[in-house]
């Protein structure tokens, strides 16, 4: 007998059949199948991340091949431990297919060539294809099943960042403050995993940065930087200690369900300049902007140009999206991984549609006090302004009160 945790695919059927038919739509154009074997579009594709291949074609039922976990199940599912393997198999059942769309931005150029020859050896006429724009487009728009496991998120998130003030003891060091964030977090139930696209981008479970620390640069694709605690992994926390006249930006974990929630908080030691409180609000109010704007239809694009209008406006330029060195984008998508399209950039193709999920995070550094400013994922609906699932309080809170 065949135990539920022993399929292979975990979504309910009429989920799989929508997230197979999206895909299908979006590849056919293009190829006559994709090959996938990355674990982020695996788990997008099936419900659970495996070791092994999906080969979707344009049209028809797709194949699965495991590496490993050969006791999993389903129709089209098989042991295989090498591409080529599965290669004949799909050849087999899709003689006339010849354009092969491959994972190019996720797999090594190795894992591609290996399975294009292998492809190859089937196919003699085999004409490769990035998947990355059908795929990235699919994933880009949530389900109302997704959708759920993200407002989970959300709400889980905020019951951590709620907590944050109680976890803060006088004397503490960023790292320090971090490392209970950190618990309460996974004691709320966060995967721990911080799942991200490219090798653009490394972290662990989040980013805190007090002070001047805020001001450093770093070499990922980050809204804010900071040295971190090690040259290995320079980004976020380095160990400084929270002082008065400080704030302490929080950008932690929202992984909670496989699918992910992005909000940034801030808080400060006792009174900070008046400068840092302004640009606090700003960050609010360019926030409640943008989630006006974010409606079907509206260019990522112009949503960045209005965000930094209002920066320049308030005379906040120098200090937004940091300082010594300035973050290129305010928002991205988010969902199974951190950084999903689309991205709000000033020459972003992207626009936007219903059911897409977009964390803004119009920041600003202010020397000599620190971060400033707000991040909320948000849900892009049919009509009205774009849903905020991350509802935890958004002004700036003392720690000490």
């Amino acid at each position: 007998m065949t135990h539920s945790t022993d399929r292979l695919i975990l979504l309910p059927a009429d989920e799989y059949t929508l997230r197979l038919e999206r895909l299908q739509q979006a590849i056919a154009p293009v190829a006559d199948g994709v090959l996938v074997t990355d674990n982020a579009n695996l788990y997008w594709l099936t419900g659970r991340v495996f070791a092994g291949y999906a080969y979707v074609p344009a049209q028809g039922t797709p194949l699965y091949g495991l590496r490993r976990c050969a006791h999993l199940a389903g129709d089209g599912v098989a042991a295989e431990r090498k591409i080529e393997d599965f290669a004949a198999r799909v050849a087999a059942a899709c003689p006339a297919a010849s354009r092969l769309a491959l994972e190019m931005d996720a797999a090594t150029y190795a894992a591609v060539e290996r399975a294009l020859a292998a492809f190859a050896a089937q196919w003699p006429a085999v004409q490769p294809v990035s998947a990355t724009a059908a795929l990235r487009s699919v994933r880009a728009v949530k389900t109302p099943a997704q959708l759920r496991l993200m407002r989970l998120s959300g709400e889980r998130h905020e019951a951590v960042y709620r907590r944050i003030p109680r976890l803060y003891a006088p004397g503490m060091t960023d790292y320090e403050l971090q490392v209970e964030i950190e618990r309460a977090s996974r004691l709320e139930g966060c995967l721990g995993q911080f799942r991200v696209a490219g090798s653009e981008m490394e972290l662990f479970m989040g980013s805190i940065l007090t002070g001047d620390n805020a001001d450093a640069p770093s070499p990922y694709d980050f809204a804010m930087g900071g040295a971190g605690m090690d040259p290995s992994l320079p980004v976020g926390a380095d160990g400084s200690v929270i002082r008065p006249g400080s704030t302490v930006m929080v950008d932690m974990n929202g992984d909670f369900t496989g699918y992910m929630t992005d909000m940034t908080r801030t808080f400060r030691l006792g009174s900070i300049a008046p400068e840092a409180e302004r640009a606090h609000e700003l960050s609010r109010a360019i926030c409640r902007r943008l989630a006006e704007m974010g409606r079907p239809g509206t260019q990522a694009r112009d949503m960045y140009h209005a965000a930094l209008s209002m920066a320049s406006e308030a005379g906040l330029e120098n200090y937004f999206m940091g300082h010594r060195q300035h973050a290129g984008f305010v928002g991205h998508g988010l969902g199974i991984e951190i950084n999903e399209a689309p991205v709000i950039a000033p020459r972003s193709r992207d626009v936007l549609q219903e059911g897409m999920c977009i964390a803004l995070e119009p920041k600003f550094v202010i020397p000599g006090t620190g971060a400033v400013g707000i991040e909320n994922t948000y849900v892009v609906r049919a009509s009205g302004p774009m849903e905020c699932i991350t509802g935890a309080p958004e002004e700036i809170i003392d720690l000490e009160k």
